[in-house]
């Protein structure tokens, strides 16, 4: 168990790492040429699309599991998500509780709540896919 523990961690880190590169190109290229309200929604796609395909690509390393286990390998991505998430903008963006919380509303068409739905659900829908479960 330790061991799919360490690597469901792994990956959940190389999402980390895609999320931040996908952050950074939508402030760096979508947002200089669009408004926020497409900039924000293809982003989201974009990182979702990026999620699955990670879960999928990597779930032979992951191992065979009953539903059970992709379930909490899901439900592990979406807590260390959701930590990491307001304590880098609590203790090190300074945001306010009020600011960090409306990134989970779909104001100017910010997708991030689908964005989280897609990390809790994504070892679940690779498994289907590849008929694991």
């Amino acid at each position: 168990m330790l061991k799919i523990t360490i690597k469901a961690f792994v990956l959940w880190l190389v999402i980390l790492v895609l999320a931040i590169i996908n952050g950074g190109l939508r402030e760096a290229l979508l947002m200089p040429v669009m408004s926020n309200a497409l900039a924000l929604p293809l982003s989201g796609i974009l990182l979702s699309v990026l999620i699955l395909a990670v879960a999928c690509l990597t779930l032979p390393w992951l191992g065979r599991l009953n539903a059970a286990g992709y379930a909490a390998i899901g439900s592990g991505w979406l807590s260390l998500t959701l930590v990491f998430e307001f304590s880098f903008g609590y203790l090190i963006q300074d945001k306010s509780w009020p600011q960090l919380v409306e990134a989970y509303t779909f104001k100017d068409g910010n997708l991030w709540p689908i964005v989280l739905l897609v990390v809790a659900s994504a070892p679940c829908v690779a498994a289907k896919i590849r008929h694991r479960i």
